[in-house]
């Protein structure tokens, strides 16, 4: 049981006996650097339920635990603030009980529902760019943190592999192409098809050029465009099961998932299932008849039909349009419900899509509920900003979008410029140096992006992310590789459960104390969904291990029994920073 949850347990039952009075909750903050403590308890919310002066009732309570509370050595009070200090034993028990778990601060067990996390979800007309990167990093790592939390995950995107996008890279190709493989060319297939895609809006803007200077209106020009509608025509074929056009889509589309697939394994990410639109764009259509039957759609004089949210706050919105056919909004809904029939066991899904489909999301959700679905109750739009960087920073091969083979190649290049400028490699391989650049380059671009509550938009600097001070991915990456330095030095001591009669120094107890909040901290960034909370509690905790490192000795201590704690505490503190960083998708380097 963590520190916080022993006092807050005593403290309310100190307040029932004293004062008669039942406390919901306690307040905590952390003990200030000029009072003695180890956790301060907040005495001024209390007065709303227990009339009297601060201080007394601060005093009463500290006597109270002082007396009744084997963890509580003393106390002080300072005005509305009851500074308790905590028994060493109470710390010694703790590391004994929780030095030899495995993956300590994870569930063991998980639970029988199971959440499906939903991310990356591209377009197939052109590569991965850099907002799939935060996309990607999100999904992935709140599945993870979920999994952690004691869920059951299931790993997945929808592969937006069908439409008139994807018709353009296709007819462009066969125009411009030349039977360009990405075998002939040497480019990865997600990139040879976006260049098509560029080919064909450069060619389709040279044709509305044509046609204005031959006296045609720019807005009519831009929907005759002879090139555009061989796409629309293209895409009716496609829809018609035209046997050569779904061969050439199924070609141009292999090619994509193959260089997506490297993308995805460079950037450390996985799935456990696929979705793809050209299986789902039809899914919900159904679903909509028989709620229009029920009531939960209307139909327009049109045909369309429609859902009135006005009641909850939103508006009308659009299911099925007066032909029949479906929007996204349909093919969602389907989807959601497509989902749940294949995998039974699920009771909520994770959304991760950028915050400009916030609106999107309250509608299918709300739909969904007034579908009668009770896992519609569960289900979660994982918002966030966008992703920019400095200009000039980088180019990406298209001139228009920073794509993310690009981003992942910079990123290494930068740390091997950052960390030879630093002088730390001496003595390593090439091969060596060349997969650490990969583990600092990477950790630095996952760490600073993760750091960062999904909500709020990043202004991503490559040079400043690969700092190896201050809150960055290399830096707590170079703490672990301190840490294995000194377990490598102290191989001949033993791992022996520790003597409770120690005596603790006070930057060992900072350092348990950090140790302790990880397990909460798992369940905070679950029940938030945020990947925030587990990268700044790793920074914490790294400041706080360097604290120790620098005012403590560890190998020079002459105690055998206090050398040997030091080191296994060394040892804990450079899981805990493993088990997190796994939480993030980054990998940690035994020597840097």
């Amino acid at each position: 049981m963590s520190l916080q949850k022993v006092i807050s347990q005593s403290v309310i039952k100190a307040v029932g006996e004293l004062f008669q009075t039942e406390l919901s909750a306690v307040e905590f903050q952390p003990t200030r650097k000029d009072f003695e403590g180890d956790i301060t308890v907040v005495v001024f919310p209390m007065l709303r339920f227990v009339k009297g002066n601060p201080v007394e009732i601060g005093t009463k309570i500290g006597e109270y635990l002082q007396e009744n509370v084997d963890e509580v050595a003393r106390f002080n009070v300072v005005k509305g603030f009851l500074n308790i200090v905590v028994e060493d034993n109470f710390y010694l028990d703790f590391f004994n009980s929780m030095y030899s778990e495995k993956d300590f601060g994870y569930v063991k067990t998980p639970s029988k529902d199971a959440v499906m996390v939903e991310y990356s979800s591209p377009n197939t007309n052109k590569p991965l760019h850099l907002g799939h990167i935060r996309n990607n990093l999100l999904g992935y790592s709140v599945s993870e943190i979920l999994k952690a939390a004691g869920k059951k995950v299931y790993k997945t995107q929808i592969i937006n592999d069908r439409g008139i996008h994807i018709c353009k890279s296709m007819l462009a190709w066969q125009k411009f192409g030349d039977g360009e493989t990405p075998e002939s060319s040497g480019l990865k297939g997600d990139h040879l098809v976006g260049k098509y895609y560029v080919a064909f809006d450069k060619a389709y803007k040279e044709q509305i050029e044509e046609l204005v200077a031959k006296g045609t209106e720019k807005e009519k020009a831009e929907k005759e465009a002879p090139i555009l509608l061989e796409a629309q025509e293209m895409l009716r074929k496609w829809e018609g099961g035209d046997d050569e056009t779904v061969a050439l889509w199924k070609k141009m589309n292999g090619w994509v998932y193959k260089g997506f697939d490297v993308t995805y394994k460079n950037l450390g990410v996985d799935f456990d299932v696929l979705y793809y639109e050209s299986d789902t764009y039809l899914l919900g259509r159904d679903v909509v008849k028989d709620g229009l039957e029920r009531g939960v759609f209307f139909k327009k004089e049109d045909g369309s039909v429609w859902i009135d949210l006005t009641e909850e706050g939103l508006d009308e919105k659009i299911v099925l349009r007066s032909d029949g056919t479906a929007v996204y909004m349909t093919q969602d809904i389907g989807t959601a419900i497509q989902r749940v029939t294949d995998h039974p066991d699920i009771n909520g899904m994770v959304y991760t899509v950028g915050n400009e489909q916030d609106y999107h999301f309250k509608v299918l959700f709300l739909i969904l509920q007034k579908l009668g679905y009770d896992w519609a109750k569960q289900l979660y739009h994982l918002s966030y900003g966008m992703v920019d960087l400095p200009s000039g920073k980088m180019k990406s091969r298209e001139g228009t979008v920073v794509d993310a083979d690009d981003l992942i190649e910079n990123m290494e290049d930068t740390a091997e410029s950052i960390s030879e400028e630093l002088g730390k490699l001496d003595g390593y391989s090439e091969a060596e140096k060349k997969q650490l650049y990969r583990t600092i380059g990477l950790g630095a671009l996952k760490y600073y992006i993760l750091k960062v509550d999904p909500k709020k938009r990043i202004l991503f600097n490559p040079e400043e992310s690969v700092d190896f001070q201050g809150n960055t991915g290399p830096f707590i990456q170079y703490t672990y590789a301190r840490i294995q330095s000194i377990l490598r030095k102290a191989e001949d001591l033993g791992s022996s459960a520790v003597e409770t009669s120690l005596s603790l120094h006070e930057k060992e107890k900072e350092l348990l104390k950090q140790i302790q909040l990880f397990p909460e901290t798992v369940q905070l960034a679950a029940e938030n969904y945020s990947p925030a909370l587990i990268a700044n509690f790793t920074y914490d905790l790294v400041k706080e291990f360097n604290s120790f490192y620098q005012q403590v000795s560890i190998l020079g201590e002459s105690d055998e029994q206090k050398k040997q704690f030091r080191v296994q505490l060394s040892r804990k503190v450079g899981e805990v920073i493993q088990s997190a960083f796994k939480l993030l998708g980054i990998n940690v380097p035994e020597r840097m």
